[in-house]
């Protein structure tokens, strides 16, 4: 299975992560979105979608038009995936971020890896469980270095998971 993470669009999604999309099992949004449009050209061909709402996931942020697809945002997810659960969320109710990934292992024992999103700082914390994992910008706002997102390939017994910059 291929789940595509990716986070932090704010209404635009690069090219080529929406080609990476299209090819995975499964695309994961974890906040900060800007409107349905984004998600729509997320949609793999032969998978779905799933997404939590961002701190500027907003009607105010948003086109009056995608207000019910805003509304049906939740705040998190928990993903029961082959060989464990995927735990998602923006990570803006988290507060002391220089301890973000304590905090979240905390939140989540349970969890195989935990996807957030809110610092547009990629970083794939794999050393112990649950790994704890940021794709990232995938738009173009403060990119720090270029979109990205994260591909995980998984198994029962086993997860990968890899990082795309796009230039």
């Amino acid at each position: 299975m291929k789940v595509l993470v990716l986070s932090d669009t704010h209404g635009f999604v690069d090219p080529s992560i929406v080609e990476l999309a299209r090819k995975a099992d499964l695309v994961v949004h974890a906040g900060d979105i800007g409107r349905a449009e984004v998600l729509d050209c997320l949609t793999p061909r032969h998978g779905r979608v799933l997404a939590v709402a961002g701190n500027n996931d907003t009607e105010a942020t948003w086109p009056t038009s995608d207000h019910a697809t805003l509304a049906d945002l939740p705040a998190s997810i928990k993903l029961d995936l082959p060989g464990g659960v995927l735990a998602v969320e923006h990570g803006h109710r988290i507060w002391d971020t220089a301890n973000y990934h304590a905090r979240l292992r905390l939140k989540y024992p349970e969890a195989r890896a935990i996807a957030y999103g809110h610092t547009h700082i990629r970083k794939m914390d794999t050393a112990r469980r649950p790994w704890v994992l940021n794709p990232g910008v995938a738009g173009r706002v403060r990119t720090k270095g270029g979109s990205s997102c994260l591909l995980l390939s998984i198994k029962p017994d086993r997860w990968r998971v890899r990082a795309y910059v796009c230039a």
